[in-house]
């Protein structure tokens, strides 16, 4: 999987900081509040799994899953949900949990279907932004850090069901993906 990879954009260390301080900002903005964290599954996984132990307030978790890409590169701008909340989120704060906010589609069309369900507060937080590709008007409140326009992979990042468990965020060889 290391050949694979064009360069490492973001080493461990530097994931951890991240998220410690994510952590650290949702924690102070929502004390005394009841959070609800929303993973978007497949590829939020592992983000989540650190950011929930960084977050120092109690909090509860759920999972949704969705697809737009399937075993493409981009998007195909048709979101599927393969997996609802278990959750009732009526009068909770929901905080969207992405691994990245690319196009913006997924996001928008996750949080409009949970804006139906009367939530306190919808946010979103992301691992990653990468905001010259957004094709709708969406934003996330909390971002870790914001990367190029390149493909990238790990840390539950993938292509076609690959390399989300590398331990770092790598930028995959154009080789490995264009046919």
């Amino acid at each position: 999987m290391l050949s694979d990879m064009d360069k490492i954009l973001i080493g461990e260390e530097e994931l951890k900081e991240i998220i410690r301080g994510l952590g650290e900002r949702i924690s102070n903005d929502y004390k005394g509040k009841e959070l609800l964290l929303v993973s978007v599954l497949k590829g939020s996984v592992i983000f989540m799994a650190d950011l929930m132990r960084a977050i120092n307030i109690p909090c509860r978790i759920d999972f949704m899953s969705v697809s737009s890409y399937g075993a493409a590169s981009k998007s195909s701008g048709v979101v599927r949900i393969i997996k609802d909340l278990d959750n009732v989120v009526e009068g909770k704060h929901l905080l969207i949990v992405e691994d990245i906010l690319d196009s913006g589609k997924t996001l928008s069309y996750i949080r409009g279907i949970l804006k139906t369900r009367n939530p306190e507060s919808i946010r979103i937080c992301t691992l990653l932004d990468k905001p010259e590709r957004r094709e709708v008007d969406i934003n996330a409140d909390y971002v870790g850090t914001c990367v190029p326009n390149e493909f990238v992979v790990g840390y539950g990042l993938d292509y076609n069901e690959l390399y989300r468990n590398l331990p770092f965020v790598g930028v995959l060889k154009p080789e490995i993906y264009v046919k």
